[in-house]
């Protein structure tokens, strides 16, 4: 019904896990007489690169480092686990659409003893849906993105990285403050693998620098456009978005460098964000110490309403938020991130 409206060729952008995989599992209904224009990829890459197992398996194949993980199938599994894992653990819904309908936990959890993952795990069935994943210390670890979009052959032309200072709730959340940094071997990293998996199109990825082993982790793969993909833009002007609609169009692409320095932040999140890190003590090595622009996550001058969106919705859901947070801490010993994975 959309193409019928629209009436002509129309770029297709997934902005979640579900979304790239729908596309990519009916490419050719959805590509069907010019009606959508999208990068072709394997038909279940997708799906394999959305799902917190079929990640860590690739990592394993391609030889890319990983949080070690493991993968129950029922209660006895995770007794098992329990019993011998090195505490705190993370654990995380398992595959990208069983997360909305049936999620085992609200968001990456942090959970800190065995007591507390045997309470939180008689909630979760027979097959429990999640990853439990090692814990990387924030003491001794960075967190870094990588925003690139990858043409037909796998080949990137638009990549940039940068550096998370500061995330809701701390240290596993969502993006409230981040910097765009230089990172040659990290841009290197990602650009081996994706061409190793044969991907195309738009990425976001998730990494954790860690300092015991120098090794950077891959977290999450976002096979889609990020929610702060305008953090990153080259100085020609060019995001992924952007380099995706001209390449996708038969344009070329024009080169440019990132621009180092840049700052994103997001208005509601990052003042908390601010307090707990401070708390903390916890400080960002490689974050620049002024940054040479910034952006921002809802305020734009010309145009306010999503500002106002933002703040009606925001004090229900918050205090909901907050209470979700309160009894996940209290029954796991640990700390939940209530957005997507």
């Amino acid at each position: 019904r959309i193409a019928r409206r629209i009436g002509r060729p129309t770029v297709l952008i997934p902005t979640d896990e579900e979304a790239a995989v729908l596309i990519a599992e009916h490419q050719e209904q959805l590509a069907d007489g010019g009606k959508f224009l999208f990068p072709r990829v394997e038909r279940d890459l997708p799906r394999r690169l959305a799902s917190k197992q079929g990640l860590h398996e690739l990592c394993v194949e391609h030889g890319v480092a990983s949080p070690a993980a493991a993968f129950p199938e029922s209660y006895a599994d995770i007794e098992e686990f329990a019993a011998s894992a090195r505490f705190p653990v993370v654990a995380k819904n398992r595959e990208a659409f069983t997360r909305r309908k049936q999620p085992a936990v609200n968001g990456t959890t942090k959970i800190a003893t065995p007591e507390g993952l045997l309470e939180l795990a008689r909630d979760w069935g027979e097959q429990p849906g999640v990853i439990l994943q090692e814990y990387l210390p924030r003491e001794q670890a960075e967190d870094w993105i990588v925003h690139a979009y990858f043409d037909a052959d796998s080949t990137p032309l638009a990549l940039f990285t940068g550096v998370k200072v500061r995330s809701w709730p701390p240290h596993a959340g969502m993006t409230a403050n981040a910097y765009v940094v230089d990172n040659p071997e990290l841009a290197d990293l990602a650009a081996r693998f994706i061409k190793q998996i044969g991907f195309t199109g738009v990425i976001d990825l998730d990494l954790r620098f860690d300092r015991r082993d120098g090794q950077y982790k891959l977290l999450d793969f976002n096979p889609r456009m990020g929610a702060q993909f305008r953090l990153f833009e080259s100085e020609s002007g060019i995001d992924v978005v952007r380099a995706m609609h001209l390449d996708l169009t038969g344009r070329a692409v024009p080169e440019g460098e990132q621009r180092a320095g840049h700052r994103y932040v997001v208005e509601n999140i990052d003042l908390p964000a601010l307090i707990a890190y401070r708390r903390s003590g916890y400080t960002t090595p490689h974050a620049p110490a002024r940054a040479t622009g910034t952006e921002l996550a809802w305020l734009a001058t010309d145009d306010l309403r999503p500002l106002f969106t933002m703040l009606a919705r925001f004090v229900g859901p918050g205090a909901r938020h907050l209470h979700q947070l309160w009894r996940t801490n209290r029954r796991g010993g640990g700390t939940a991130r209530t957005t997507p994975e």
